[in-house]
């Protein structure tokens, strides 16, 4: 008796095989490398809400105005190949309808400009390449990938440091559910500012080196699980002047309950959520538990056809039925 395997047993096994393997390597190695933050990243984000101002013509705060926010994030490629890491250059801007639209942005009512660099990996904030400022932390413009129901790091560029964040259930945005945070920020010196006496209360002085206060109201951010995006976000920022030692604002810049991402970025934040989370679901969980079911299958088919083989024997014929044997 001899034993053969057919091509189609050898087809299933391969096949089999080569999807077994297949599957730990996509979770592995091919979807930790798709979970980067881009290097060729240009998006925008606006706020709108209203709130107090510091007129500059009038030399007093202006209640009730509407306030838009413009955040830009585009990535320096060059400076992200050369470094390895995510460099993104953002320029923030605050207006009221007085502002915009402006045709340069320094003619807001405030304009900063910074660059992040980040791990591509970890979004951990990486000291390098020009890097301004000295940015900390665990998020800022993103969460890392994979968000956990914990307390995070987040930095805020206006009080030039880190504000916990604690995580507070789910919530849905435009109809797609996000891990939502929540945290603020007590009164804090921020630095100091030349301004005339008059407006932090000393009219006898022509220039007093004012303190410069920071608070916030509340930070809400709504946050992508699986790619960390910032699909909502809302704070409450209040800026004043005090005169140098005091315990009390004198002046009020800034003073705004409320303002949040609008409907149109809020509803571009969920779609690039969405659509880069379904493409890392994809090759972390769906294609490796496909192929390594599937595999397993084939497998599991193509082995047992193997081992059966297709018996010939002689005086036999493939069922096992006797042949005739012919005598002279």
């Amino acid at each position: 008796m001899r034993r053969t395997a057919s091509p189609f047993s050898l087809v299933l096994l391969g096949l089999g095989t080569f999807l077994l393997v297949l599957a730990p390597l996509l979770a592995r190695y091919v979807h930790p490398r798709a979970a980067v933050n881009p290097i060729d990243i240009d998006t925008t984000a606006v706020y709108t809400g209203r709130g107090s101002v510091f007129d500059l013509d009038r030399v007093e705060t202006v209640p009730d105005q509407r306030i838009t926010v413009t955040q830009r994030v585009r990535g320096n490629v060059e400076d992200s190949e050369r470094s390895g890491n995510a460099v993104w250059d953002v320029t923030t801007s605050v207006d009221t309808d007085r502002s915009l639209p402006a045709a340069d942005p320094h003619d807001a009512l405030d304009f900063t400009p910074h660059r992040w660099v980040l791990d591509r990996r970890t979004t951990k904030p990486v000291h390098c390449c020009e890097e301004t400022p000295r940015i900390e932390g665990e998020a800022y413009l993103k969460f890392p990938f994979d968000v956990r129901k914990r307390s995070y790091q987040w930095w805020d560029n206006t009080l030039g440091g880190t504000v916990v964040l604690r995580y507070r259930g789910t919530q849905k945005v435009q109809g797609y559910t996000g891990y939502r945070f929540t945290g603020s920020v007590p009164p804090t010196k921020t630095g100091t500012r030349l301004v005339p006496g008059s407006i932090v209360d000393q009219p006898d002085r022509p220039q007093v080196l004012a303190e410069e206060w920071y608070s916030n109201h509340g930070v809400e951010l709504v946050v992508d699980q699986r790619t960390g995006r910032v699909i909502r976000a809302q704070t409450g920022p209040r800026q004043t002047l005090r005169a140098p030692g005091g315990d009390e604002d004198a002046a009020v810049l800034l003073d705004a309950e409320k303002i949040a991402f609008t409907v149109q970025t809020q509803k571009e934040a969920v779609r690039q959520a969405k659509s880069d989370s379904d493409r890392l679901r994809l090759l972390g969980e769906t294609l490796p538990m496909g192929a390594a079911g599937a595999g397993f299958v084939l497998a599991v088919i193509g082995g047992v056809l193997v081992v059966r083989g297709r018996r010939v024997e002689e005086g036999h014929d493939t069922s096992g039925t006797p042949r005739p044997t012919l005598t002279k």
